[in-house]
């Protein structure tokens, strides 16, 4: 492994705290995958036995109902990992994993994984504080979608995609995820109609502005405004 490989596994939380000698150990058994754009990282209910450290690039995770209608639970970029929950419990993968741009990552195998959790308990804490904060933002997200119309749930989550994905520019903050109304909808649990009549209110009112599948946030104290 690559001296660059190494600082940059260092700065993901749960294997920052790894000795060098067993980084190096767990690398040489990691393996690197790249998915295209749109490509299918892993399908709901298939076996789990891989981890996924994202090195270049961002994933969706979402849930599809029987009728085809998606609901985005988590987008992931650089740095973050996914997967581990059916490589802690050894049932099948409990949502659909996708490939929104050009991903790079690191793979490790089950067997591989449990020796570094066992001979390094604070990758195990680390994993735990994780699963917790994700537990959390699903809590919100059912208490966004019994409480907020549809307007606020979109103000909030466009909101929540400049902090985590946002690039300043001229014009205000751009969510740097190529998102389409479907996508936005299937994040909080709207039609792509309803989103559409809400991004074209927000548009009007110049509290957004989009283009070319990006949204740029203009005036995001307004948007707070319109969470309740």
């Amino acid at each position: 492994m690559s001296t660059d490989e190494m600082l940059y596994l260092k700065q993901v939380s749960s294997f920052a705290e790894l000795p060098d000698d067993d980084l190096r150990e767990l690398m040489a058994v990691a393996k690197k995958r790249t998915f295209r754009p749109g490509e299918v990282i892993f399908h709901r209910d298939d076996p789990g036995q891989v981890l996924y450290i994202i090195k270049e690039g961002k994933v969706k995770i979402a849930i599809n109902s029987p009728d085809g209608q998606e609901i985005s639970l988590v987008i992931f970029g650089k740095g973050e990992y996914f997967g581990e929950f059916a490589l802690l419990d050894g049932l099948p993968r409990s949502a659909d994993a996708v490939a929104l741009e050009r991903v790079e990552c690191y793979t490790l195998q089950r067997d591989n994984f449990h020796r570094a959790l066992l001979k390094n308990p604070r990758i195990a804490i680390h994993m735990l504080e994780s699963l917790s904060r994700r537990l959390r933002n699903t809590d919100r997200m059912i208490e966004d979608l019994i409480f907020l119309d549809v307007p606020g749930r979109v103000a909030k989550k466009l909101l929540e995609l400049a902090e985590l994905h946002g690039v300043p520019t001229e014009d205000g903050v751009r969510i740097d995820i190529r998102l389409t109304q479907q996508d936005l909808a299937s994040m909080v649990g709207a039609s792509r109609e309803s989103v559409n009549k809400v991004l074209g209110y927000f548009s009007a009112k110049g509290y957004i502005a989009t283009g070319h599948h990006r949204i740029t946030l203009r005036r995001p104290a307004e948007l707070k405004e319109r969470i309740y």
